[in-house]
């Protein structure tokens, strides 16, 4: 599993723990977010998340 973080206000998604609220489920691997969806910190988009070294 991998982590993301969003270049423009450092959230980070880690994939082991999902986001339930917005009902994204906890081992939801980041090419099965839907592509429109945005940072819950700050709104930005995919494209402007990179993926994290663990």
């Amino acid at each position: 599993m991998k982590k993301y973080k969003c270049n423009m206000c450092g959230w980070i998604y880690d994939e082991t723990k999902g986001i339930p609220d917005e009902g994204i489920s906890p081992g939801t691997i980041w090419e099965d977010i839907p592509s429109d969806w945005v940072c819950p910190l700050c709104g930005s988009g995919k494209e402007d998340f990179d993926m994290v070294e663990i």
